[in-house]
């Protein structure tokens, strides 16, 4: 059973919270603080695996509050639940080790999974002695990222090779041929047209027709903010 301290200063969005994790199995809410010093009061006379922890409080900062919970348990989670989204608020929370951070106002279901999540992770930690790259994989979310990859991806677009289509529009600001993208990518100029055309449809570039030499018109392809 995890042990869960709501650190909210309004009693109304804690209680919210509180009905959010009677929606989840495993967890008990052991105490709910409305400043700082009740906090950190609730963390040494408890065992506590995680704390939901806004960041203003009527007494001090959350992201202030997190090295002392740290220093009290380092085993103790940490989930910000707040209102602010200045970068230095975020930057704080993220360098000080949260394990997640959630603005509000709350999507039950984005509370919920951040909340099975660390039940997972607390009870991974717990119980195997050694682990493999797999399960660090999901921790640190590349699995997630190459699932959305490839969910966005069409058939007949690959995203490692479109990716490096993305590195060769990059390098030049004077556009590029599907003709010389073919070669550049070592695919014939139909299969570099196609990868050219499909970030032109998600809108990563843009085509643009320009006259050579001897005045026939050429298509060349940009990524956006490239065009010379």
């Amino acid at each position: 059973m995890l042990n869960i301290v709501i650190a909210e200063d309004d009693y109304r969005v804690a209680g919210i919270h509180e009905e959010f994790l009677a929606k989840v199995k495993g967890v008990q809410v052991i105490g709910k603080s409305l400043n700082g010093k009740e906090t950190l009061e609730l963390v040494e006379n408890h065992q506590v695996d995680l704390v939901l922890l806004d960041i203003y409080m009527p007494d001090v900062l959350g992201t202030d509050l997190i090295h002392n919970i740290k220093e009290n348990n380092p085993k103790t989670g940490i989930i910000m639940i707040t209102a602010a989204t200045e970068k230095n608020m975020v930057e704080r929370s993220i360098l000080n080790g949260v394990f997640d951070y959630i603005i509000k106002p709350v999507n039950i279901e984005r509370f919920v999974t951040a909340i099975e999540k660390f039940k997972k992770t607390r009870t991974a930690l717990e119980t195997k002695k050694e682990f493999d790259q797999s399960f660090l994989d999901k921790y640190f979310g590349y699995t997630a990222m190459k699932t959305t990859t490839e969910q966005k991806t069409p058939k007949g677009i690959d995203p490692i090779t479109l990716e490096k289509v993305r590195n060769i529009l990059n390098e030049t600001s004077k556009g590029i041929t599907a003709e010389e993208m073919g070669d550049k990518m070592g695919a014939s100029r139909t299969t570099a047209r196609r990868y050219l055309e499909y970030l032109i449809s998600v809108d990563e570039g843009k085509a643009e027709l320009e006259y050579g030499i001897v005045g026939r018109p050429e298509r060349k392809y940009y990524l956006y903010g490239k065009t010379s």
